[in-house]
């Protein structure tokens, strides 16, 4: 098994703010699943960016442009 980044009590408090009452652990352990390939693939994205720019440094803009593939704006 594959040690986590994101804590699951934190996928908990992300469902309950979005308006879940109760939530089970593999329903919080799913979400950081999800989270975390998101998370990996905007990473990757943004080392392509820097790297793009001849950085070595990954900068927020990096990020941002790193995410447009998720983003819903």
């Amino acid at each position: 098994m594959k040690t986590s980044e994101l804590g699951l009590s934190a996928m908990t408090r992300i469902l309950k703010k979005a308006g879940a009452d109760r939530v089970t652990q593999e329903a919080a352990d799913e979400l950081r699943r999800i989270v975390e390939d998101i998370a990996s693939e905007i990473a990757k994205n943004s080392i392509e960016m820097a790297k793009h720019a001849g950085r070595k440094t990954i900068r927020a803009d990096d990020v941002k442009l790193g995410s447009k593939s998720f983003s819903k704006y």
